[in-house]
Formats: structure tokens, C-alpha cells, sequence
């Protein structure tokens, strides 16, 4: 996980499971549309698949970052699956052994039959690992 400068004032989000071929949830080319809501763009590579979405839409009212923090301060754990929606971006997080979060990322292009749609997974240690995730993505969201 880590949070990257690409340019001044503007920087990426990388989600990375453990592993150098591991599976890996970029966000980035961040702009901020007014002042609620902001766009992103959003990449997943997995073994053999690579998904982009070019404009991900995000609101103030949507709590990503909340959702995040929410699965930060649980590092104990939870039953179920949490889950997140946007329009082209769900993010559904599970509690797993080993006190691991297991995080799925599905990319869809839209919401009818034809359209495609891609999940990935990354693997996310529950205490300081995800409580960074959740920093970075903090930050990510609210530059400029």
C-alpha cells in the first residue's frame, strides 16, 4: 500500500496484496469536479487481467474514506461482508483468517448484460495494514 507524489499536488493511491506478483487496485489521475464531488481513474491488475475505468465519479455524501476507516477501527473483526457501491466501483471487504481483510474491487463499465465488469482481490493485514490503506485513501480523496 502505498500513496504516491506523481506531480505536485497530485498524487496516487496503490492497494497491493503481499507478494511481488501480487494483485494490485491503482487509483489515480484525481481531479476535482466541484465541490462535492471529485474523479478518479481506477486500474486493477491480477494475474493475466488488467481493468481501467477512466472516470469514477465520488461525492461527499458516498463516505469511501468512512467505509475505509470503518474497516480500519473493526481490526478485530467482523461477520460478513461490508460493502461499498458506486456507479462503476464496488469495493465489498470480508473479515478472513490470520486477521486479514480480504478486499474485492469490481470495476464495471456499466449495468447492462453487455457490459463488462472485473473483481479483483487484494489482501490486506487487518491492523496497521489497513489502517494505512485508510490513511492513504484519506489523502487521495481530498487533494487540491
Amino acid at each position: 500500500m502505498s500513496l504516491i507524489e506523481v506531480g505536485p499536488g497530485q498524487t496516487e493511491l496503490v492497494v497491493r496484496g503481499p507478494g511481488a506478483l501480487a494483485t494490485s487496485v491503482r487509483l489515480f489521475d484525481w481531479s476535482r469536479a466541484d465541490e462535492y464531488e471529485s474523479v478518479f481513474a481506477v486500474e486493477a491488475v491480477a494475474d493475466g487481467v488488467r481493468a481501467r475505468l477512466e472516470n469514477v465519479t465520488v461525492t461527499v455524501w458516498d463516505d469511501m474514506s468512512e467505509f475505509f476507516d470503518g474497516l480500519a477501527r473493526d481490526f478485530r473483526g467482523w461477520e460478513g461482508e461490508r460493502v461499498w457501491i458506486n456507479n462503476h466501483l464496488v469495493v465489498t471487504a470480508t473479515f478472513g483468517s490470520g486477521g486479514h481483510v480480504y478486499v474485492d474491487w469490481t470495476l464495471r463499465s456499466g449495468f447492462f448484460p453487455g457490459d463488462w465488469k472485473c473483481t479483483v482481490t487484494t489482501v490486506i493485514e487487518a491492523g496497521e495494514g489497513m489502517t494505512a490503506v485508510a490513511a492513504d485513501l484519506r489523502e487521495f480523496l481530498r487533494q487540491g
